[in-house]
Protein backbone atom coordinates (compact mmCIF):
# COMPACT_ATOMS: atom_id res chain seq x y z
CA UNK A 1 0.00 0.00 0.00
CA UNK A 2 1.25 3.66 -0.95
CA UNK A 3 0.63 6.36 0.98
CA UNK A 4 0.20 10.10 -0.07
CA UNK A 5 4.02 10.64 1.23
CA UNK A 6 5.13 7.57 -0.89
CA UNK A 7 3.26 9.40 -4.14
CA UNK A 8 4.54 12.80 -3.32
CA UNK A 9 8.20 10.88 -3.19
CA UNK A 10 7.75 8.91 -6.49
CA UNK A 11 6.41 12.02 -8.23
CA UNK A 12 8.90 14.61 -7.00
CA UNK A 13 11.77 11.78 -7.88
CA UNK A 14 10.29 11.70 -11.82
CA UNK A 15 10.58 15.70 -11.56
CA UNK A 16 14.38 15.33 -10.90
CA UNK A 17 14.48 12.56 -13.69
CA UNK A 18 12.43 14.86 -15.94
CA UNK A 19 14.89 17.90 -15.47
CA UNK A 20 17.90 15.86 -15.83
CA UNK A 21 16.55 15.00 -19.76
CA UNK A 22 15.10 18.41 -19.96
CA UNK A 23 18.75 20.04 -18.94
CA UNK A 24 20.89 17.32 -21.39
CA UNK A 25 18.55 18.42 -24.49
CA UNK A 26 19.35 22.26 -23.30
CA UNK A 27 15.62 22.62 -23.51
CA UNK A 28 15.03 25.98 -21.29
CA UNK A 29 11.03 26.01 -22.39
CA UNK A 30 10.50 22.76 -20.08
CA UNK A 31 12.87 24.08 -17.28
CA UNK A 32 10.71 26.97 -17.21
CA UNK A 33 7.26 25.62 -17.92
CA UNK A 34 7.82 22.32 -16.11
CA UNK A 35 10.91 21.00 -14.63
CA UNK A 36 11.63 24.20 -12.03
CA UNK A 37 9.16 26.88 -9.55
CA UNK A 38 9.74 30.00 -9.25
CA UNK A 39 11.18 31.91 -7.52
CA UNK A 40 13.80 29.70 -8.18
CA UNK A 41 17.47 29.78 -5.95
CA UNK A 42 20.71 28.46 -6.83
CA UNK A 43 23.68 28.78 -4.30
CA UNK A 44 26.39 27.79 -6.31
CA UNK A 45 30.26 28.86 -6.50
CA UNK A 46 29.63 30.98 -3.46
CA UNK A 47 27.11 32.91 -5.39
CA UNK A 48 23.11 33.43 -4.54
CA UNK A 49 20.96 33.24 -7.74
CA UNK A 50 17.40 34.03 -7.24
CA UNK A 51 15.48 33.73 -10.53
CA UNK A 52 12.52 35.30 -9.95
CA UNK A 53 10.55 34.75 -12.71
CA UNK A 54 10.84 31.84 -16.11
CA UNK A 55 12.81 34.24 -18.29
CA UNK A 56 15.12 34.90 -15.37
CA UNK A 57 16.11 31.25 -16.15
CA UNK A 58 20.32 30.80 -16.50
CA UNK A 59 21.75 27.67 -17.04
CA UNK A 60 25.87 28.61 -16.95
CA UNK A 61 26.68 24.99 -18.51
CA UNK A 62 25.07 25.87 -21.40
CA UNK A 63 26.90 28.50 -21.79
CA UNK A 64 30.10 26.20 -22.36
CA UNK A 65 32.59 28.43 -20.43
CA UNK A 66 35.28 27.49 -17.75
CA UNK A 67 35.49 23.65 -17.04
CA UNK A 68 32.33 23.19 -19.04
CA UNK A 69 33.90 24.15 -21.87
CA UNK A 70 33.13 20.79 -23.50
CA UNK A 71 29.79 19.91 -21.63
CA UNK A 72 28.27 17.13 -23.19
CA UNK A 73 25.64 15.52 -20.82
CA UNK A 74 25.31 14.92 -17.20
CA UNK A 75 23.79 12.24 -15.28
CA UNK A 76 22.65 11.56 -11.58
CA UNK A 77 25.05 9.17 -9.78
CA UNK A 78 22.84 8.83 -7.03
CA UNK A 79 19.12 10.85 -5.84
CA UNK A 80 18.70 10.05 -1.85
CA UNK A 81 15.64 10.90 0.32
CA UNK A 82 16.32 13.41 3.10
CA UNK A 83 12.74 14.32 4.10
CA UNK A 84 9.32 14.58 2.79
CA UNK A 85 6.23 16.58 3.56
CA UNK A 86 2.78 17.04 1.67
CA UNK A 87 4.06 20.13 -0.58
CA UNK A 88 7.97 19.85 -0.43
CA UNK A 89 10.49 16.86 -0.64
CA UNK A 90 14.44 17.44 0.31
CA UNK A 91 16.77 14.98 -2.43
CA UNK A 92 20.69 14.89 -1.47
CA UNK A 93 22.35 13.93 -4.56
CA UNK A 94 25.75 13.74 -6.77
CA UNK A 95 25.85 14.45 -10.09
CA UNK A 96 28.63 14.17 -13.24
CA UNK A 97 29.05 16.20 -16.21
CA UNK A 98 30.59 14.28 -19.30
CA UNK A 99 32.60 15.45 -22.41
CA UNK A 100 30.86 14.32 -25.90
CA UNK A 101 33.17 11.67 -25.62
CA UNK A 102 32.64 10.32 -22.15
CA UNK A 103 35.01 10.97 -19.73
CA UNK A 104 34.45 12.72 -16.88
CA UNK A 105 34.61 16.81 -16.03
CA UNK A 106 33.80 16.22 -12.40
CA UNK A 107 30.96 15.16 -10.04
CA UNK A 108 28.97 17.40 -7.44
CA UNK A 109 27.71 16.78 -4.38
CA UNK A 110 24.10 19.03 -4.25
CA UNK A 111 20.94 19.69 -2.83
CA UNK A 112 17.53 20.30 -3.87
CA UNK A 113 14.75 21.24 -2.92
CA UNK A 114 11.30 20.49 -5.18
CA UNK A 115 7.58 21.66 -4.40
CA UNK A 116 4.65 21.02 -5.38
CA UNK A 117 2.37 23.69 -6.96
CA UNK A 118 -0.73 24.03 -8.55
CA UNK A 119 -0.39 19.90 -8.63
CA UNK A 120 2.59 20.12 -10.49
CA UNK A 121 6.11 18.88 -9.01
CA UNK A 122 8.90 21.13 -9.41
CA UNK A 123 12.76 22.14 -8.92
CA UNK A 124 12.72 25.28 -6.48
CA UNK A 125 15.96 25.30 -4.78
CA UNK A 126 19.14 23.75 -5.17
CA UNK A 127 23.21 24.17 -3.70
CA UNK A 128 25.90 22.38 -4.84
CA UNK A 129 29.45 23.25 -5.53
CA UNK A 130 29.38 23.28 -9.44
CA UNK A 131 30.26 26.32 -11.28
Amino acid sequence: MTTDSDENIAAARAAMDGYMAAFNKEDADALRNRWFHFPHVRFHSDKITIMETPQDLKMPVWEREGQSTNWGSSAWDYVELVDSGPNKVHFRVQFTRYNPDGSVIGSYKSFYILTQKGGQWGIQGRSSWAA
